[in-house]
């Protein structure tokens, strides 16, 4: 691998970890956090949690474990091309989504709804509960033991989390910042106002590209849209005439790989171009440099950024939106709601959370035993659970 940049985190320089491991002789110290979350249960549950189709629709569509794969290797790929640590933008990646729930964003909604009276729930705030608290594989303590610039990646996934007067910022800026903030265990603050590592804001934007490419393709494999249906929105449709002019005989299936792998080409090549010419006009030279640039420095050009906004709000309303989603996705709102309600009642889950819930000391404390141990489910774990307290398994539709 070439030399990172001066700007880029160096692991030799990283502040370490909450619990001191020592020097490992073949690993970096970002290496050990890519393998530590991906040989955690966590990571493994991905495989059986929703992207955007339940599973129940094929298995032919993405989960979050393959999203997950993906968004890492994008952001391995533009890593390497503007110069950072590779291992610290796939460790963020790869971690980025620990936090979910079963059923995607239709889960997460539904435990928010439920949370509200104790706080709220946030899947970057429980990515971080994840790591650093529920896993359980060592021996000397709990969590992961993640480095500070790993923790921070993920913790910053969608920028900073307030303003330098500490007022909540960007997403956070109405509803406020999420419970749990002050509960974090790190070996030095998480500097809420500082924008994260180049590395990190890498693998938020692979995050970006991933999904704008393959939920239009798991749309297409789902009959809700067609290549033409594509034809004028902004960003996928000039690659789409591009493409069917091309190749008119081709196979659809052949014609829509087509679309997706230069819709993700040309994306990532303007992720890269756009920012090298903003580290350059920023004037970055160091890690440190980047946290307080004052903005988010690896981004689409304006009229990318305009375009992907013109596809998120098509893939909205025809995709996300579409009766053939919103069916099941209500239905696993309801097993999200009801599973809550029977959990707060009479704390009847499984094995140590239901000691942990039974001897909480108030109501919040359970809330939150119940919100990690439902946010922890995969799909089908969920549905199990449903069936054992309800005596009945939802047939989604």
């Amino acid at each position: 691998m070439a030399e990172t940049a001066s700007y880029a985190s160096k692991p030799e320089h990283s502040l370490g970890r909450l619990y001191d491991t020592g020097p490992s002789p073949t690993r970096s110290e970002f290496q050990r956090d890519r393998d530590r979350i991906i040989h955690s249960t966590a990571f493994r549950r991905l495989q059986n949690k929703t992207q955007v189709f339940l599973q129940h629709g094929g298995k032919h569509f993405r989960n979050r474990l393959t999203h997950t794969l993906e968004v890492s290797q994008m952001a391995r790929s533009m890593a390497r091309a503007l110069r950072l640590d590779e291992d610290l933008a796939e460790a963020v990646a790869l971690s980025h989504d620990l936090g979910h729930t079963p059923f995607g964003h239709a889960g997460e909604r539904a435990l928010h709804a439920a949370m509200l009276p104790f706080g709220g729930f946030d899947h970057n705030i429980q990515a971080m509960r994840v790591v650093t608290q529920l896993e359980n594989r060592y021996a000397e303590h709990d969590g992961l033991n993640l480095t500070w610039e790993t923790l921070e990646g993920i913790l910053k996934h969608n920028g900073p989390l307030t303003n330098p007067d500490g007022s909540p910022y960007g997403k956070y800026a109405e509803p406020g910042l999420p419970a749990g903030l002050d509960a974090i265990p790190a070996i030095a603050s998480l500097r809420l106002s500082s924008f994260a590592s180049l590395e990190a804001q890498t693998a938020a934007i692979a995050d970006d590209v991933a999904y704008n490419a393959h939920d239009i393709d798991d749309a297409l494999r789902a009959s809700l849209i067609t290549l033409t249906d594509l034809a004028d929105v902004p960003l996928a449709g000039p690659i789409v005439r591009e493409v069917l002019t091309l190749y008119p005989e081709a196979p659809s299936k052949r014609q829509a790989h087509e679309v997706q792998r230069r819709l993700i080409t040309r994306s990532i090549e303007d992720v890269i171009t756009t920012t090298t010419a903003n580290i350059s006009e920023a004037g970055v030279q160091s890690p440190e440099d980047v946290r307080t640039a004052g903005r988010t420095l690896v981004t689409f050009s304006p009229k990318t950024a305009e375009a992907e906004r013109g596809l998120k709000a098509f893939l909205f309303a025809e995709v996300y939106r579409h009766e053939t989603v919103m069916q099941p996705v209500h239905q696993s709102e309801a097993v999200v709601t009801e599973l809550f309600a029977r959990y707060m009642a009479t704390g009847d889950l499984p094995g140590r959370w239901g000691i942990a819930a039974q001897a909480a000391p108030n109501p919040t404390s359970r809330a939150r035993i119940v919100c990690d141990f439902i946010a922890g489910m995969t799909d089908p774990y969920a549905f199990d659970e449903y069936a054992r307290l309800f005596d009945a398994r939802p047939e989604l539709i």
